[in-house]
């Protein structure tokens, strides 16, 4: 029987521990892993071609992770799959001054996909309950209250027709150290690293914390949280064009029907 990764339960604290980040035991093998993908990433482009035609539906991607963790190589290698025309990407930054004279969520809601469109969030609203924590950028008291906003603004999403996915890509301390040491080694790589990286990495058992209250308190049915273990690239990779997968097929995404007449009438024409 396949197995699957499961959704953070609502409630329930992950642990996000080093060996949560290896690879599960029930993938596919080495010799086997390529083609496996390979199928999931050719599913992937129909299932993204009729969200398309059905424009009925969005799908919204969050990737979240810590630095070297793989958001940059998912989009590259998973989700190229998709088609450029119905696709996004949105990099949530630093915000703005004018920005940060609005609610936290405002800049967030204009990159939400519109119907038949898929969003990618590479980082996103979830800085603001990890890195405005972590950094002290805001009170207690108001990073409390936001999983209560981010819930009722993915619910709002959610009842309009956007189906939610948020993938935790998970690494773990030591693979992470070997990346930066990698970007900072490798000539071709240097322009990846930042001095940040290492400040964010003195804070690991703070980001841990900010993680696991985050992931239990927003892990919902209609917007859920999947932990990706992610220290080996290929295998992170398939388990993330499994979820996609598994969470397109249930939309019943069917193209609208042409016009009987209309096509009859084409049909003479062009005969």
């Amino acid at each position: 029987m396949a197995k699957h990764l499961e959704p953070v339960p609502l409630g329930d604290l992950p642990s996000l521990d080093d060996a949560d980040a290896a690879p599960p035991s029930w993938a596919p093998d080495r010799h086997d892993l390529g083609d496996a993908t390979d199928k999931l990433l050719d599913r992937l482009t129909d299932l993204q071609a009729s969200l398309l035609a059905d424009a009925r539906r969005a799908l919204l991607v969050v990737l979240q992770g810590r630095d070297t963790s793989g958001k940059d190589g998912v989009i590259k290698r998973v989700l190229s799959a998709l088609n450029p025309q119905g696709t996004q990407v949105v990099r949530l930054e630093a915000p703005s001054e004018i920005e940060k004279r609005h609610d936290f969520l405002w800049r967030v809601h204009a990159g939400a996909p519109p119907r038949g469109m898929v969003a990618i969030f590479n980082r996103s609203h979830y800085e603001e309950v990890l890195v405005a924590r972590v950094r002290g950028l805001v009170s207690e008291t108001t990073w409390r209250k936001r999983y209560a906003h981010i819930n009722a603004f993915e619910q709002l999403l959610a009842d309009e027709g956007t189906a939610i996915v948020k993938l935790c890509l998970h690494v773990s301390r030591e693979e992470q150290r070997r990346r930066l040491l990698e970007r900072v080694d490798d000539p071709a790589k240097n322009w990846k690293f930042r001095e940040g990286d290492l400040d964010d990495r003195a804070l690991w058992a703070e980001y841990t914390d900010a993680y696991r209250d985050a992931l239990a308190q927003c892990s919902t049915a209609w917007a859920p949280w999947y932990v990706v273990p992610a220290d080996d690239k290929r295998v992170r990779d398939w388990l993330v064009a499994d979820v996609l997968v598994r969470t397109l097929e249930p939309l019943e995404l069917h193209p609208p029907a042409a016009d009987a007449q209309a096509l009859a009438k084409a049909r003479q024409a062009l005969r």
